[in-house]
């Protein structure tokens, strides 16, 4: 089938502001939005310029908005889209080049909310490791399976109206480690957490929810969060 692409671009060093570049490529329905893209570099543009690593939806590094919604390129199906396929960077994050942005205001809140174990307490006494029930484990299994897309995250008003917001990856990522029966370090976390920056700017609007291409339910840790810091109490 024939594809045409409409592609949001930008080159800071030449452009004073962001234009539509436009592209047919021949592709098979099953064929994925990247191989699209890969097509368009490959054969008819080299300068665009886009971001993608494994290409299959392991390591979140193609996060970009395609026909208005924020997904993962090596995840979505041309069938699923159409022909006609508007792809642009996702929002909230300056833009280096074409469909690259800059990554570090995101990792810089990942970083805040401590995304570690911490435990200082000595070691079982057989020297093996802290073991844990498969209900305790089952309690934040679901928050284990964010891979950092930032696609939650750019799909949030309350973060485009303020990037100093930490935003709902950072907050999923804190809720890993909050419920977690062998962390110690839930109280530092929750401060972080309860600033005029933290989990309170989220409206619980879902589009975080609706973007996550791992299927966490995102608005439901926070929602968690937000009751931990409300009662006091982790359940």
């Amino acid at each position: 089938m024939r594809v045409h692409l409409k592609i949001k671009r930008f080159n800071p060093e030449k452009d004073t502001r962001p234009y539509w570049g436009e592209y047919d490529v021949e592709a098979e329905p099953t064929d994925r939005v990247l191989d699209a893209l890969h097509k368009v570099k490959w054969y008819e543009d080299g300068t665009l310029t886009l971001r993608r690593s494994c290409a299959h939806g392991i390591c979140g590094s193609d996060a970009m908005r395609i026909n208005g919604v924020n997904r993962l390129a090596c995840k979505v199906l041309i069938q699923d889209v159409g022909h006609k396929i508007q792809v642009e960077p996702i929002l909230g994050l300056t833009v280096i080049k074409d469909l690259i942005v800059d990554m570090e205001p995101f990792f810089a809140h990942y970083r805040s909310v401590m995304p570690f174990l911490v435990n200082d307490e000595p070691l079982p006494a057989d020297g093996r490791e802290r073991l844990q029930s498969p209900s305790d484990r089952e309690r934040f299994d679901d928050t284990t399976k964010c891979i950092l897309c930032a696609a939650c995250t750019t799909s949030c008003p309350s973060f485009w109206a303020n990037g100093e917001y930490v935003g709902p990856a950072a907050i999923v990522q804190a809720h890993r480690f909050i419920f977690d029966s062998r962390d110690r370090a839930a109280s530092e976390r929750l401060t972080v957490l309860n600033q005029n920056t933290g989990v309170w700017r989220c409206r619980t609007v879902f589009n975080c929810t609706n973007a996550c291409p791992r299927g966490i339910q995102v608005t439901k840790a926070i929602g968690e969060v937000k009751q931990v810091l409300a009662s006091g109490e982790i359940r």
